[in-house]
């Protein structure tokens, strides 16, 4: 009785895991595809279909679809065309706060034979958003001997686009006030310009002029 159903066991156990292997079934190598953020929806990231190798029939036949490991449903195939779409706006920032990468994982399913594809979506970010500080108003006072060069504590100003606060530097008598610019990693700069008062100034959030806007892992 013991070895008929330690039999029964290893043929349930058998099944089982070609089951598994079959479900689990992957298909090595990996896609990527890297879009700007704010794209609207029916926007095209990639042409899956061609991506992994797959003809337009085998798109019904076979139920290509996609799901998002993050839970929402980001993106979506047109079935006719075998592409992938935004399905959703993608605010980076909301999703990916301060952090230097911002990566989407996918998963491919693929029906008869099931089998899963592992793409990744790298969300760039854009300059959308301006500099603001916790205060609206700023009263500064200089005195009228004050030389080139004299450095004044500001509150600092938070740009979401850019990692790093910012700091100033009293450019001239004239009340001038431009940021101090350092390597970004995300590569915004930001300045401060003062015209006679220190009521008249502008502030303004811009793609520095040294690096390039978007970085590409």
């Amino acid at each position: 009785m013991t070895k008929r159903m330690g039999y029964r066991d290893w043929r349930w156990l058998t099944v089982w895991w070609h089951y598994l292997f079959l479900l689990w079934s992957t298909v090595n190598g990996q896609t990527r595809y890297s879009i700007p953020e704010e794209l609207e929806r029916g926007s095209l990231v990639g042409n899956l279909a061609k991506d992994l190798g797959l003809g337009l029939s085998a798109i019904f036949d076979r139920n290509l679809r996609v799901a998002s490991e993050a839970g929402e449903q980001y993106f979506s195939v047109d079935a006719g065309k075998g592409e992938l779409l935004v399905n959703d706006r993608i605010d980076r920032e909301a999703l990916c706060g301060q952090s230097a990468s911002c990566v989407l994982p996918l998963q491919v399913v693929i029906e008869n034979p099931l089998q899963l594809h592992r793409i990744e979506v790298e969300i760039r970010d854009i300059n959308d958003n301006a500099p603001s500080f916790l205060k609206s108003d700023h009263v500064i006072e200089i005195a009228e001997s004050t030389v080139v060069g004299v450095q004044f504590p500001l509150e600092m100003a938070v740009d979401p686009d850019c990692i790093w606060f910012y700091g100033f530097l009293l450019n001239s008598v004239a009340v001038s006030l431009t940021a101090l610019l350092s390597p970004l990693p995300i590569g915004c700069y930001w300045e401060m310009l003062c015209s006679n008062s220190i009521q008249n100034c502008t502030k303004r959030s811009t793609p520095s002029p040294l690096q390039p806007q978007h970085r590409k892992r």
